[in-house]
């Protein structure tokens, strides 16, 4: 049971990928649990519409286009923080005022948690799809991870707005979770941004200390 890492392409028939198998029944058990246990139906299917396009573009693509378990991993407990939030609604999650508790802070900060792990887990994956599946330059590769990860926060920022004001109003003060504050949009892309310069920095790091060359 190999768990490999993305230094070149490779083809593992999904039947064989058994650390994906893992991270798929971990997920989906986490996922239905957060189903079957929310406080909110109406803001969990709201939250969850994008992790559902999500998978299934996961699921329809592996044959063509795979990831390395390393980025399945990031993935994966991306998803597993995304849809633990979407089971109480941001601002009300208990694992968010446990940290207020234990912090003393003024707000429950599980959405920024989330927020930043969307750059700090979701970079290497994006780097790797650059490298793998488009051939992009190594150079490109390390930039781009970042600029995309601030394109993407700011843009759902906008589909929070329009999701709030727009199309499901009696929904928008959950679904946006803001605690009051004014600036939450403008803190959680920076947030993002944040973890995806320190992922791509820390992975760099990585590599050149043990020397790994990439194909």
């Amino acid at each position: 049971m190999p768990f490999t890492i993305a230094i070149s392409p490779t083809r593992t028939p999904l039947r064989s990928n058994y650390w994906l198998w893992a991270f798929m029944v971990i997920f989906f058990a986490i996922w239905v649990s957060t189903l079957l246990g929310t406080t909110d139906m109406s803001n969990w299917l709201l939250e969850n519409t994008l992790t559902f396009l999500f998978v299934g573009f996961l699921l329809l693509s592996y044959r063509r286009y795979q990831f390395s378990d390393t980025s399945y991993l990031l993935i994966a407990v991306y998803l597993c923080l995304h849809v633990y939030g979407s089971k109480y609604t941001y601002a009300e999650n208990p694992l968010g005022y446990w940290l207020q508790d234990v912090f003393d802070t003024s707000r429950n900060h599980y959405d920024r948690i989330v927020h930043f792990s969307f750059g700090f887990l979701l970079a290497y994956p994006m780097r790797e799809m650059f490298l793998k599946w488009v051939g992009y330059p190594k150079g490109v590769s390390w930039v781009l991870p970042i600029e995309i990860t601030l394109s993407v926060s700011a843009f759902y920022e906008l589909i929070e707005w329009a999701v709030a004001d727009i199309f499901f109003t009696a929904q928008g003060d959950a679904y946006l979770g803001t605690q009051g504050d004014v600036w939450d949009a403008q803190k959680d892309i920076f947030l993002a941004f944040s973890g995806a310069i320190l992922a791509t920095t820390i992975v760099s790091i990585i590599k050149r200390v043990f020397k790994v060359y990439e194909q």
